[in-house]
């Protein structure tokens, strides 16, 4: 029964990220530049920045149930962020002849999705 309700928290938790990810690739942001992926960056930043800040959050100050940690983690923020579909716009990009911008578009990814993270980290241990 225990192993039921941390698969409906992952559930619960990955329906709420699929929407929120949803509405950004919807969002008047999705139309700021037709040439580069902007919700799917922004949204890898922000997952990020959010993972990290919450494992800290959720390892050294508030004690939370694992299945709220299951739900938060893995089932939101794993749904909110998109790294598949990262994935597919390089590729679609390198398809489309658009070297030059899925390469900016690969390291600019990992750099700032990166510094999201210890950002993240840096601002969790000051609360």
């Amino acid at each position: 029964m225990d192993e039921l309700i941390k698969i409906f928290a992952v559930a619960v938790g990955g329906a709420g990220g699929a929407v929120l990810r949803h509405l950004f690739n919807i969002s008047p942001l999705a139309k700021v530049f037709e040439w580069f992926p902007l919700p799917t960056f922004v949204i890898n930043v922000v997952g990020s920045f959010l993972i990290g800040f919450l494992l800290v959050l959720f390892a050294d100050r508030f004690v939370v149930s694992e299945n709220i940690r299951l739900a938060v983690i893995v089932g939101f923020l794993g749904a909110f962020t998109t790294f598949s579909t990262f994935e597919m716009e390089i590729f679609n990009l390198v398809r489309e002849r658009h070297f030059v911008t899925g390469i900016a578009y690969l390291m600019l990814s990992i750099v700032v999705g990166l510094a999201g993270v210890m950002a993240g980290v840096a601002l969790g241990k000051r609360v």
